[in-house]
């Protein structure tokens, strides 16, 4: 198995030799992180920690990914292609080993959400109402996947484009009858 198919982490510069990656990963991660404003300025950038694998259900789930992966490349289909696993390697069998790998090298699918909570005026992680206002400021709103209390169990494009469409339906029906 392969973390990656790139050469660096972070670069599309893609690897030399020829593979297979088989990257599990958990659709609805447990685990959550936070990220908080530096400072006033508005170039700075935020402090962002993701807080990934710190659910211990998130945990079991990768080992188990990990193990499920290795059993589906030795699968007899697949021995004709199959010279190594290059990663985690073959050296990493114990559960800890296999969870200490997934923290070193796994990494985000892209689509975190979650970071603008939808709740009540009262309630203090809320950030935007059940209509997408932002709490205490007028004429704004949050319509994006920011505001999805879980994560779906697929690509969040399709899931935001529906909240887009439902925010476009409230702005509208506000401007109709006088209101934001």
């Amino acid at each position: 198995m392969d973390a990656d198919a790139y050469v660096n982490k972070g670069e599309l510069v893609l690897e030399k030799l020829p593979g297979l990656t088989i990257a599990p990963c958990q659709l609805r991660p447990e685990s959550r992180g936070s990220i908080h404003i530096k400072t006033a300025a508005p170039l700075d950038r935020p402090s962002i920690r993701p807080n990934y694998l710190a659910d211990p259900i998130d945990q079991t789930t990768i080992v188990a990914g990990l193990r499920w992966a290795r059993t589906l490349a030795a699968q007899p289909a697949l021995h004709p292609w199959m010279a190594e696993e290059l990663m985690p390697g073959t050296d990493l069998q114990g559960d800890d080993e296999l969870l200490a790998y997934a923290r070193e090298f796994g990494s985000t699918l892209y689509h975190p959400v979650g970071t603008a909570a939808m709740g009540r005026t009262d309630d203090p992680m809320a950030v935007v109402d059940s209509h997408l206002r932002v709490h205490g400021i007028e004429g704004l709103r949050v319509v994006d996947a920011s505001v999805m209390p879980r994560l779906v169990s697929g690509n969040t494009n399709a899931a935001t484009v529906m909240i887009a469409e439902k925010a476009s339906d409230m702005i509208l029906a506000a401007a109709h009858a006088g209101a934001d």
